[in-house]
């Protein structure tokens, strides 16, 4: 299978509800999707919904640093950083999140 029908395949799974699936089929090219922000974006939903969030966080992080303006990745991480007890963090990114993108998902966590 080629990487790109894997990562297509990967989301597919993603979005049907197994994560274990998905991180199966993208942790082989974890080392290739270092660079690329969608890709890092797609494995650390899959580490979220699996509930491995030291992974998610590392995973966010790396988005934000490659597109510091990507609201959607400022609240991946900070919800993941909400569920690691880590609410002072979380907020920032939250407020950063609601500042970038006005939709109520977004907004919700900081009014």
């Amino acid at each position: 299978m080629q990487d790109t029908e894997r990562y297509r395949l990967a989301e597919v799974h993603l979005e049907a509800g197994d994560p274990l699936e998905a991180l199966r089929l993208l942790e082989p090219l974890a080392d290739e999707l270092r660079t690329h922000a969608g890709g890092q974006l797609l494995l650390g939903r899959a580490y979220y919904h699996s509930a491995q969030l030291a992974r998610a966080q590392d995973a966010f992080e790396r988005v934000v640093e490659m597109a510091p303006t990507d609201a959607y990745a400022r609240f991946a991480l900070g919800r993941t950083l909400q569920r690691r007890s880590r609410h002072d963090e979380a907020e920032v990114h939250f407020r950063v999140a609601a500042a970038l993108d006005p939709r109520p998902e977004f907004r919700e966590p900081v009014d």
